[in-house]
């Protein structure tokens, strides 16, 4: 049995292929200009940082402990910011995701919060706080672990 080369198992390919650029020239520039249909203004964003003094700004993960599964989950990678308002002087700690910016962490740290190490490890820390990421407080245990021990 001889396979024959000339045959071609999907001849729609070559098809494809021939109007392929036929296809790049319809999405050429035609020189006419398009007013935009709404005219969208500036707008001042607000992170609610302005009125306070950055006091640590460090790359780190962030977990919480999932109870029900009795597991720590990742909450996102980012900086944390140990943030010291310039009025009242209360210091709350942030933290955003890098690429999206969402809140993983948001709550004030008071004198009765506790750090621990976690599990001997030097470069990661557990402790427990009432946080407000996702929009409701709620009381939540965090572990977070740091590229090198500083």
């Amino acid at each position: 049995m001889a396979i024959d080369d000339k045959a071609d198992p999907e001849p729609h390919c070559r098809e494809d292929d021939d109007n392929a650029p036929a296809a790049a020239v319809d999405d050429e520039d035609t020189g006419a200009q398009v007013a935009p249909i709404v005219k969208l203004e500036e707008v001042a964003v607000t992170t609610g940082e302005e009125n306070e003094d950055p006091i640590l700004d460090l790359k780190a993960k962030l977990y919480r402990f999932d109870k029900e599964g009795n597991q720590w989950k990742e909450r996102g990678v980012g900086n944390v910011k140990l943030l010291k308002h310039k009025v009242n002087g209360k210091v709350r700690l942030v933290m955003r995701q890098s690429k999206t910016l969402k809140i993983c962490a948001n709550h004030f740290v008071i004198p009765t919060m506790t750090v621990q190490e976690h599990s001997g490890n030097d470069k990661s820390c557990v402790w427990h706080a009432a946080d407000f990421a996702d929009g409701n407080l709620k009381e939540e245990m965090f572990c977070i672990r740091f590229a090198s021990v500083e």
